[in-house]
């Protein structure tokens, strides 16, 4: 009787599993900044094209109206809030405030809310908690205006409508439509910026918050800008220094750096 031929079962050894552990961390290692490049690369794409569809809806509304969007104001009774992104009613309901948010005046009160949303923003609005943000408007210059509520008779009362001290600007109004920013990649320190200030006293000459109206430079350490002619760039400059009000460099934001986009006022056409 022969004895049967044994079998042998050889797997890989220890080493052998440490070795190809190796090689695959460093693969890793190598490959995956690489595909988050590649990915914040379409991200940037995304939102450079959001933002010249951005410019366009501004000069479709200068075609009906005449003059940019206002950045923001509130209608005579307080109930209504007009933003350049959003609409704002607020109205009671069986004792609860109820707030309905709608497409701005930018859209005109059409289009999708997802379309006020930088895909490279993360978190929300930090006003009327809205979901879709990461976008800013030139409100030192291009949409600056100043509305306040008609008053009459005594005791006074309102008329219900708007007297403007202050309007938005026209088109011809732009000495150099190639330079001067309209809409950017809006973040500051404490998160959302829905309004672009420019680093020093614009038309609004009583407001002191300059910090509140940086760029957020979040694609691959660049901020995107659409320009009043139409065309929208990455920009890579970054200028810090405000006035006596705002003094000091700004901070990070969750890694992300915020800065002026001009040393001066004058991209944003103020100078």
């Amino acid at each position: 009787m022969h004895n049967p031929i044994p079998i042998c079962n050889k797997g890989f050894t220890l080493i052998e599993v440490m070795v190809v552990t190796a090689i695959m961390a460093m693969l890793v290692a190598i490959l995956l900044p690489a595909l988050q490049r590649a990915r914040e690369q379409a991200r940037n794409t995304q939102c450079l094209s959001t933002l010249r569809q951005m410019g366009l809806a501004a000069h479709g509304y200068v075609g009906t109206y005449g003059r940019f969007p206002p950045y923001l104001y509130g209608s005579p009774d307080g109930t209504i809030s007009y933003g350049w992104d959003l609409r704002v009613q607020s109205r009671w309901e069986s004792g609860e405030r109820k707030t309905l948010i709608k497409p701005g005046l930018l859209w005109q009160g059409m289009g999708v809310d997802q379309i006020n949303q930088c895909p490279s923003y993360v978190g929300s609005d930090n006003w009327a908690s809205y979901p879709y943000t990461g976008y800013n408007y030139n409100s030192s210059y291009v949409g600056y205006c100043e509305y306040n509520a008609e008053i009459t008779g005594w005791p006074p009362v309102p008329t219900g409508r708007l007297v403007a001290t202050a309007n938005p600007v026209r088109p011809e109004d732009i000495r150099y439509p190639a330079s001067c920013a309209m809409f950017g990649d809006g973040e500051y320190t404490a998160g959302a910026n829905k309004f672009m200030r420019a680093p020093f006293k614009g038309r609004d000459a009583s407001f002191s918050g300059r910090s509140a109206g940086t760029q957020g430079y979040r694609h691959l350490g660049k901020t995107n800008v659409a320009f009043c002619d139409g065309h929208a760039v990455s920009w890579a400059e970054r200028y810090t220094e405000t006035y006596a009000f705002d003094q000091g460099n700004i901070q990070p934001h969750n890694q992300v750096q915020t800065g002026f986009l001009s040393r001066d006022n004058r991209i944003y056409d103020l100078e």
